[in-house]
Parts: structure tokens; C-alpha cells; sequence
């Protein structure tokens, strides 16, 4: 019975470590940047708005924001949050944009190799 009890306990611990968020009070611009809908120049004006008016009191407030409206907001409510720790760091967010797609399979394809010719003397 102990040893169910502390599975269960185990399995809750890991479940709720699973769920990422971002902590809007005190996250950097790249964590920021992790949410949905909140690109470097957004990212940018909330911690400009959270270093001139102090913390956010709800994600809603958010809305104060310039270029952050309902639609945004909508998007990253899951993800962001008011208080505790940020758990999300710069490399989980997708790319959404297709121009970075682009621009990553170019990179990603290998350099074609040059046959080396032989030289004569």
C-alpha cells in the first residue's frame, strides 16, 4: 500500500513538472519569447510596461501592453503566469514562422562535396 501511495504521490510531482509556464514578473526576454504570439519587439514592451508601471497583477493585465490584445492573450494564457518560476527555457518554443523554416533547411542541407582533380606536372 506504501509503495502505491508514493507511486501515485511520484506520478503527481512528475505531472505537474511536465507543464511548462512563464512567469511574467520576472521572466527574461528570451523566456518571454517562448509564449505563443510573443515575438523579441513584444517581449521587449512588456518588460519595458512590467519596469515602468511594476508587476502584472493577473495574465489579463497584459492587455495594457502596446501591440498585446485579446487574441494574444488567448494564446498564452495556459503558458503564462503571475507567480512562481519560470520552467521553460528559449529552445521549446516551435518555429511558427515559415521564413525561419526557410531558412533552417538551407542551413541544414550538407555543403556539396568538391571532387579534388588531379594536378599535372
Amino acid at each position: 500500500m506504501k509503495k502505491l501511495l508514493l507511486l501515485i504521490v511520484t506520478l503527481f510531482a512528475l505531472a505537474t513538472a511536465v507543464h511548462a509556464g512563464v512567469n511574467i514578473n520576472t521572466a527574461t526576454q528570451a523566456e518571454l519569447e517562448t509564449l505563443q504570439g510573443i515575438g523579441p519587439g513584444k517581449a521587449k514592451a512588456i518588460i519595458d510596461y512590467r519596469n515602468k508601471n511594476g508587476l502584472f497583477k493577473s495574465v489579463d493585465d497584459l492587455e495594457k501592453v502596446e501591440g498585446i490584445g485579446p487574441g494574444i492573450i488567448k494564446q498564452l494564457r495556459q503558458d503564462a503566469m503571475v507567480s512562481g518560476a519560470s520552467t521553460v527555457s528559449k529552445q521549446d518554443k516551435p518555429v511558427a514562422k515559415a521564413a525561419e523554416g526557410k531558412s533552417a533547411k538551407k542551413e541544414d542541407k550538407p555543403a556539396a562535396k568538391q571532387e579534388k582533380k588531379p594536378v599535372a606536372k
